[in-house]
């Protein structure tokens, strides 16, 4: 397979399995398109499955994994839709009337166009100018604790993105203290965890992580310039997340998201790989219905704008 393109059958490529993806692949069939839905993740809407509280979606969903079942349970039902998981894409060209994706494995894949929903990735230390990690100890995402494991303990969280409210809200009667330092830019994020109890908020200029007796330990320089360390069993990363992007001819602009206006008319862009500010479930199944739509529209010669 490694080299090897194939273009048989296929309208829409859909490289991403979230949501978005999801739901690309649904509106697709609906309009009688085949598609090819690409996730690297072995399952579809992985992150999703994270999730324990749902309040911003419709249908009844009380949780992620259940709402990330019934999407999978649609993509495959629909006619004409065609799943490779564990398939990793890796580069996205437009080559004349195609659009090709190429995977890690060397296989590629092409037809007349593509939904490109690829979504965010959470970032690390590194990518930041206050948190210092030199032993890796921040393990995994905050998306990834479960509250369960920690019950009676001391958590430190580096950051103060959504998925702490997520989980706060996911888990009301569990007992555990949350350390959370956050960068005084991320100040406008904690209004939502600050009425919790469970919840310690300290704005910070510069924290670094060191190995403890017990966990893990933190040396925090404040925005107000005092010194402080905190010490906690476990840390979780809840700095953010950034675009993932795929080399070749998506265009990002100076966020390095990629506004569905600015790209090749054959690849439509999905979900919150188009900006920081509509990172919602929601959104992100309407926009990569949308992208299907605005896909088989220009199949057919149908402009964006009749006359």
């Amino acid at each position: 397979m490694t080299g090897t393109a194939h273009t048989t059958g296929t309208d829409l490529l859909v490289v991403g399995g979230g949501p978005a993806g999801c739901a690309a692949a649904v509106m697709a069939a609906s309009v009688g398109m085949r598609s090819l839905l690409l996730e690297a993740r072995p399952e579809l809407c992985g992150r999703l499955r994270y999730v324990r509280s749902l309040e911003n979606v419709l249908g009844g969903f009380a949780s992620g994994p259940d709402l990330a079942a019934s999407a999978a349970a649609d993509v495959a039902r629909a006619e004409g839709c065609r799943v490779e998981l564990g398939a990793r894409v890796v580069r996205l060209d437009v080559r004349g009337d195609r659009v090709v994706a190429v995977l890690e494995s060397g296989a590629s894949y092409t037809a007349a166009h593509a939904v490109v929903a690829t979504g965010t990735g959470p970032l690390g230390p590194a990518d930041t100018g206050w948190l210092h990690d030199p032993g890796g100890l921040a393990g995994a995402p905050l998306w990834e604790a479960d509250p369960a494991a920690h019950e009676g303990r001391t958590v430190l969280v580096l950051g103060a993105d959504r998925p702490l409210g997520t989980l706060l809200r996911a888990a009301p009667a569990a007992r555990v203290r949350f350390l959370v330092a956050h960068p005084p830019a991320d100040g406008y994020k904690t209004a939502e965890v600050r009425p919790d109890p469970r919840v310690e908020l300290v704005s910070v200029r510069r924290v670094v992580l060191e190995g403890a007796r017990r966990g893990v330990a933190a040396r925090i320089t404040t925005a107000a310039g005092d010194a402080l360390r905190w010490t906690a069993d476990a840390a979780y990363l809840n700095i953010g997340s950034a675009p993932v992007l795929l080399p070749g001819d998506l265009v990002p602009d100076s966020t390095g998201y990629c506004p569905p206006d600015r790209q090749h008319p054959r690849v439509h862009v999905a979900g919150d790989l188009r900006s920081a500010r509509a990172q919602r479930i929601m959104t992100a199944m309407g926009s990569g219905g949308e992208a299907a739509l605005r896909a088989y529209y220009a199949l057919r010669g149908v402009p964006d704008r009749p006359e």
